[in-house]
């Protein structure tokens, strides 16, 4: 039996007992990191779920996929009621070639009637941004035309180049976070490991929180500006269903940020239990057998119990 010199420094003696530890304790002592790394690759797969599900919406005419949507414009009343024959003025708008709501998505836009359901969907674009001067002209009929007010071209250009920053920075938050999948769990053998993850999992969290941001901050303004038009009726609503997955992709990236960054200083690491740093989960130290694992009070609880029996 090896025996502890009294010159040796307790640095010594602890990489010295870390070097007579197997595989499986130091998978045990280093269990709690593992649950954690997994528990961010899980948070992770969630994120690209739900940017998918932000990704899909509008690509074709199913019923799922067309519910997902940014903001839905109802354009059925498009002439106010106060108006004399508005009924009969917007069924002649729908002849013109209106129809009766666009709903946007980021790769195109919807049409539809009421009771039918979306009719048709543009073909997927890449960096689409949408402009609604442009989609309602060319749906009129030859000849035929629409009023629309001033404040609603004077933001069309921001609305581009918003719109392509919003489609580059959610692609690239689904790509980095399905690679990220991949790379979180390497955090378990080192905490120096953890340090490069922790950046690249705060640089997708930023990506993705800022197109959830500029996503928002858009189409909010687009339907204060629908609504606040007098002259037209056109009832604007954001969609809940894109909102809320757009917003829970971006939840789940920013917990995986806080569990890499604090593994750069909690958690023992597997290189950190085998040079004897950090030991980690007690329990990989305790010997696999019974005994000598019982306290002296509950031998000599069981001793006494004897006598008096």
């Amino acid at each position: 039996m090896s025996r502890t010199r009294q010159d040796d420094t307790p640095t010594d003696v602890a990489v010295e007992r870390s070097h007579d530890l197997s595989e499986v304790q130091i998978k045990r002592a280093t269990r709690t990191r593992k649950i954690f790394a997994l528990l961010s690759s899980f948070c992770l797969l969630l994120t690209v779920i739900f940017l998918i599900l932000v990704e899909v919406g509008g690509t074709t005419t199913s019923s799922v996929r067309t519910q997902i949507y940014f903001i839905n414009l109802d354009l059925s009343n498009i002439v106010p009621l106060s108006v004399p024959n508005a009924p009969l003025l917007n069924s002649i708008a729908r002849t013109l070639g209106l129809h009766d709501f666009y709903r946007v998505y980021l790769w195109g836009f919807c049409e539809g009637y009421n009771g039918e359901g979306v009719t048709k969907c543009s073909d997927p674009e890449t960096l689409y941004s949408f402009n609604p001067v442009e989609i309602l002209r060319s749906e009129l009929l030859a000849g035929a035309s629409i009023q629309l007010p001033a404040n609603i071209n004077d933001i069309l250009d921001l609305i581009r180049l918003v719109s392509h920053w919003m489609f580059g920075l959610f692609l690239s938050g689904a790509v980095l976070s399905f690679v990220l999948i991949f790379v979180v769990p390497w955090g378990i053998y080192s905490r120096w490991a953890s340090l490069p993850i922790s950046i690249l999992a705060f640089t997708n969290a930023l990506i993705i929180t800022v197109a959830c941001v500029i996503a928002t901050v858009m189409f909010v303004i687009f339907k204060n500006v629908i609504a606040g038009v007098s002259e037209l009726n056109i009832r604007a609503s954001i969609g809940v269903e894109m909102f809320a997955f757009m917003w829970i992709a971006s939840g789940f990236a920013i917990i995986t940020w806080l569990i890499h960054l604090g593994q750069c200083c909690c958690c023992a690491s597997r290189r950190d239990v085998r040079t004897g740093r950090r030991k980690g989960n007690k329990k990989a130290y305790e010997p696999s057998g019974n005994v000598g694992t019982e306290k002296p009070s509950s031998r000599m609880r069981r001793r006494f119990w004897k006598r008096s029996s």
